[in-house]
């Protein structure tokens, strides 16, 4: 009897440790699928910053009149600047045809560079100007895009959100763009209101 319990008894525990092992290793497999999917597809999102920024109301309403005023500008610069030189032009070969006296030449030519002088400064003021302009609604927008993002993920759902230029291939559905699109509206929305209500 003592001979069949014995190895009864080894067989029993030989058994127990293979299963302790097999629940060892079911319990390893379960936790790094825990750890799989603690960091999995839906904690990461991306936001297409450049699309929100150009569709949000904020560069409807006000972004697009700036960048219009400062193409208007430019060109304003650009033509004023033609027609300095060209004036300048006109008054050398003047003087180089002999239609003209050196003291008068050199009269006008004085005059023209007044006009460049003056023309320099007020151009200089004024791009100082709206480079401030740009400067003040290129962080009022991105206020609006940080706070719309923080909102969105007030829960603490995502625990990574990047800008969309940076990515190479991602699915679609990791894109939070459009409502981020849509919470920069609401923020813009309430922001306009609350400076309404001040004035």
């Amino acid at each position: 009897m003592k001979k069949i319990f014995f190895p009864m008894l080894a067989a029993a525990l030989v058994m127990t440790a293979c299963d302790s092992k097999t629940t060892e290793q079911t319990a390893g497999a379960a936790t790094q699928t825990e750890a799989a999917t603690t960091i999995g597809s839906g904690d990461i999102a991306y936001v297409q910053v450049e699309a929100v920024l150009a569709q949000c109301d904020l560069f409807l309403n006000e972004g697009k009149a700036l960048q219009e005023k400062t193409e208007k500008a430019q060109k304003s610069w650009a033509q004023r600047e033609q027609s300095l030189q060209a004036e300048a032009a006109q008054l050398q070969e003047k003087y180089q045809k002999g239609l003209i006296t050196t003291r008068d030449a050199q009269a006008q030519q004085e005059n023209i560079q007044k006009r460049v002088a003056s023309y320099q400064t007020n151009a200089q003021k004024e791009a100082q100007s709206l480079d401030e302009e740009n400067y003040v609604f290129t962080n009022r927008a991105q206020d609006l895009l940080n706070r719309a993002v923080k909102e969105i993920n007030a829960d603490k759902r995502y625990k990574l959100i990047i800008n969309a230029s940076a990515l190479i291939d991602a699915d679609t559905t990791l894109n939070i763009t459009p409502a981020v699109l849509k919470k920069v509206n609401e923020l813009y929305a309430a922001d306009k209101k609350a400076e309404k209500a001040k004035n």
